[in-house]
């Protein structure tokens, strides 16, 4: 395996994943509306379009690609394209694949915790939870049934539903730093499973070349956080002033919408399964990933 082919390649995970990739020795491009320096291959899902080469070259795919879910209010037409920026992109792959006279052998996929839904209290679940009932989890569900279709073209096909990750140039973080003072959202107390950008990346990475495994696997941290513990951490990390009076609810609301249910909601999910199949985190806990980002 030695031509990796990622689209979405060039968002915050991407690019980590292709730095480890390229460092290993491995050849990787990206799939891209407007290919430029970076090797690349065109595609533009709206239009239905592919170039079937790049599939022909790909020894094995990694698919991050799919519209934000955080960047901007949950318009109905936002809503219609955070689900079909996903389920249409594999759609297509998938279609490209199964006429291509070379498949690769591998399709590794992002999926979310979302699955789970927007809030499952302190209850810790893991991969044989049941789905919830709200807009994200069904998005997450139609996805993921996307992706497992190619298992029948014979493809190893591993999925990482991933928590929220921590990084110093983008993401969750940024965002609950930006004002001049840090706070809890809500009350606090809804769980937030985190991981290091690092540590997915590598998880991606031990996905393709872990040949046996297969599957849907959590991709978040061993020890998740509450609102108020992250957020405190952070702003001690980063050297901001913390208040713990948290931001009310209602005026979350008022200015999110529908999406404020994300951050006023929480999931506490178990890492146990991708850590039994061989998966070692270097950030396991909060503080140390912190002070490494900061």
């Amino acid at each position: 395996m030695k031509n990796i082919l990622i689209t979405g390649g060039s968002g915050l995970v991407g690019k980590e994943i292709t730095k480890i990739l390229e460092s290993k020795g491995y050849s990787v491009a990206w799939m891209s509306r407007s290919p430029q320096s970076q090797k690349s291959f065109l595609w533009n899902v709206e239009k239905n379009q592919i170039e079937p080469e790049a599939i022909e070259w790909a020894d094995a795919i990694i698919h991050l690609a799919g519209t934000g879910v955080a960047e901007k209010r949950w318009t109905a037409e936002r809503k219609k394209d955070i689900l079909e920026s996903r389920t249409q992109s594999t759609e297509l792959l998938y279609q490209t694949i199964e006429k291509a006279n070379k498949r690769p052998s591998t399709f590794i996929s992002a999926s979310a915790v979302g699955f789970y839904g927007f809030n499952t209290g302190t209850n810790l679940v893991d991969e044989n939870s049941l789905a919830g009932s709200d807009f994200l989890a069904g998005v997450v569900v139609a996805w993921e049934n996307e992706v497992k279709k190619m298992e029948g073209l014979d493809l190893r096909t591993v999925l990482l539903r991933i928590g929220i990750v921590l990084s110093e140039e983008g993401g969750a973080l940024s965002e609950m730093l930006k004002p001049p003072v840090a706070a809890p959202l809500g009350s606090g107390d809804q769980w937030m499973s985190w991981i290091h950008i690092q540590d997915l990346a590598r998880m991606f990475v031990f996905a393709l070349e872990k040949t046996t495994l297969q599957g849907v696997f959590n991709a978040v941290a061993p020890n998740p956080a509450t609102n108020q513990q992250l957020t405190q951490a952070a702003a001690k990390a980063k050297g901001k002033p913390y208040v713990g009076i948290g931001v009310p609810g209602f005026a979350l609301k008022l200015v999110l919408g529908e999406m404020a249910a994300m951050v006023l909601g929480g999931n506490r999910v178990s890492s146990q399964k991708i850590q039994k199949a061989g998966f070692e985190f270097e950030f396991p806990d909060l503080e140390p990933a912190l002070k490494d980002l900061f």
